[in-house]
């Protein structure tokens, strides 16, 4: 199994972390290790050693066929389900080995770093290329997207993924958070929701 993620896939992201609406010439992918797969509801342990955590709300797909080279136009024949996940990113380990140009694979594959929710199959939410989520923190609504506004579509996304990695059943694909990210703390109260009906739903230790 494995976890791809995709950066700056959001004009209004961008746009907060790096003061621009721009788009980037192609798809920022990176991955997770399996350690940092955090599902069935389980509470998220903030590594306070790494600094500030921040949450990035995303529809996350998944895999359900072998494949390699797709092209686009066939790319919706390989996921069969999509939820909410959260990519937690470690921000200022990220800022500081940006600025150093080195490699920040740690401060976002770090275990417990991919939250994932309960699957929804693909032909429950009709288009998932048009798709609300949100992501509440105790109650309130702190982040909300729609997969209209990626700048790179989920067909696209595997088509250019399954270039350099063979695609295979159970892979995840974290398709990018919209603008709105910020810090979780201990005690908080997570809930994400695929249009309006809550997908994940864990605490914070």
């Amino acid at each position: 199994m494995k976890i791809f993620a995709v950066g700056m896939n959001y004009a209004e992201h961008n746009k907060e972390l790096h003061g621009t609406l721009s788009k980037t010439e192609e798809p920022v992918i990176f991955t997770k290790a399996d350690s940092a797969l955090l599902n069935q509801h389980k509470p998220f342990f903030i590594p306070e050693f790494m600094g500030r955590i921040d949450y990035e709300t995303e529809l996350v797909i998944r895999i359900c066929r072998l494949g390699k080279n797709i092209a686009p136009k066939y790319a919706s024949r390989y996921y069969d389900a999509v939820t909410v996940g959260i990519d937690f990113t470690a921000r200022e380990l990220q800022q500081r080995l940006r600025s150093k140009g080195r490699p920040w694979e740690i401060c976002k594959g770090f275990d417990g770093s991919a939250a994932i929710g309960d699957w929804v199959d693909v032909k429950e939410i009709g288009d998932a290329q048009n798709v609300q989520f949100h992501l509440d923190i105790n109650g309130k609504t702190v982040q909300t997207g729609c997969t209209a506004d990626m700048y790179y579509s989920i067909n696209e996304l595997i088509a250019y993924i399954s270039q350099f990695f063979t695609l295979r059943t159970g892979d995840m694909l974290y398709t990018g958070t919209p603008a709105g990210v910020g810090p979780v703390h201990i005690d908080d109260h997570l809930e994400g929701y695929l249009a309006d009906k809550k997908v994940l739903d864990f605490h914070c230790k």
